[in-house]
């Protein structure tokens, strides 16, 4: 059996305020596409491309797409697609907030803090300033936007919140991460381009994070550590780039072997810290990335297709929802009901940089 696990506060004799994951809601636009839909939508005719999002392994994504006109469709300008951000942040982020608030009783003016992530848009003012005019939120709130980390920015902007909570241990935090991939998409004929275009969906996911047991917070797990892991000597392998006049994602092909050789690196740091062994984790919440990337980090850290399942079903219903994947995949775990205390779990999101950020937690 294993020990309860220590946080840093109990380490050093200080009352522990255990920052929790509460509660999760997710969201998605209200449009849903098959990839052969966005072939279609796409007009392409290439078998290669053809290929590329039949071996996806993703069956269906939520996506804000631009409808064609006359048969053609538009080329949307730099300032339609920061539009079409903001829309959609409006739209579905409010959304998965209330999804997250509601199993807990709490309104949006409960919310002392809250920290917004998106690496799809640029909001000057962030999405935190739109987001609490919208949702009537308290103007004394606490808020910061996280913008531009990738993929692999929930578990970053996670730490930012679970350390605001275990020194405000009354308060009641959310973390969004809201992703509008679509509003990054690119249409260039390159196979480059392709890929992107085959892998990500658009979302949006909050999570609760309190340091109380009020409000049935206790049921969620408490989170314990973090161990991060940055290779740079690959920092260009997934990136924005300018082309012409608009922005495209880069995704180089080597990084499901970048990952694959390094995963272990972080999350052995991080189980070794608290005397335990990848044999310990009864849950793995893993960022859906892709299907290569997933295989890399199952062969990495001898995981399962069960320790997996709700990875691989977010990319499969979902495709890349970019930083909010990790979150999908953590709804699923607590939507299942198999978590018991005494549980470990382990979060892992990659993303540019080239970064493995890891979280471990209990219940």
């Amino acid at each position: 059996m294993k020990a309860k696990l220590q946080t840093p506060f109990d380490q050093v004799g200080v009352l522990a305020a255990s920052p929790r994951l509460a509660s999760v809601g997710t969201a998605v636009p209200p449009n849903r596409y098959t990839q052969q839909d966005v072939l279609d939508w796409a007009g392409e005719t290439d078998p290669k491309v053809h290929a590329l999002f039949r071996n996806s392994h993703i069956l269906t994504r939520n996506l804000y797409l631009v409808e064609p006109v006359n048969g053609e469709l538009p080329r949307e300008s730099n300032e339609e697609l920061i539009e079409k951000h903001l829309e959609g942040v409006l739209e579905i982020g409010p959304q998965a907030i209330g999804a997250a608030l509601r199993p807990l009783g709490l309104e949006p003016e409960d919310i002392d803090v809250l920290v917004c992530v998106t690496s799809t848009g640029l909001l000057v003012p962030g999405v935190t300033a739109h987001l609490i005019k919208k949702m009537g939120m308290r103007n004394d709130i606490q808020r910061s936007d996280v913008v531009g980390m990738g993929c692999n920015a929930a578990v970053n902007a996670m730490q930012l919140v679970t350390a605001t909570v275990q020194s405000k241990p009354d308060a009641i935090a959310v973390l969004l991460c809201l992703e509008i991939c679509s509003s990054a998409y690119a249409l260039d004929g390159k196979m480059s381009t392709a890929v992107v275009n085959s892998l990500f969906g658009d979302g949006a996911a909050a999570v609760v994070i309190r340091a109380d047991t009020q409000d049935g917070a206790g049921h969620g797990p408490e989170v314990i550590d973090y161990q991060s892991f940055i290779h740079t000597e690959t920092i260009d392998s997934m990136r924005y780039m300018v082309e012409g006049s608009t922005l495209s994602f880069h995704i180089d092909r080597e990084i499901p072997f970048v990952i694959g050789r390094n995963a272990h690196l972080p999350v052995a740091a991080l189980l070794e810290r608290h005397d335990l062994a990848i044999a310990d984790v009864d849950h793995w919440v893993i960022h859906s990335g892709g299907k290569k990337v997933i295989d890399a980090i199952c062969a990495n850290l001898g995981l399962s297709d069960h320790d997996v399942r709700h990875t691989r079903g977010v990319l499969r219903d979902q495709g890349n929802v970019s930083s909010a994947s990790v979150l999908f995949a953590f709804e699923r775990l607590h939507a299942e009901g198999v978590t018991k205390a005494g549980d470990v779990g382990v979060m892992i999101a990659m993303g540019p940089g080239m970064t493995i950020e890891t979280a471990l937690m209990t219940w």
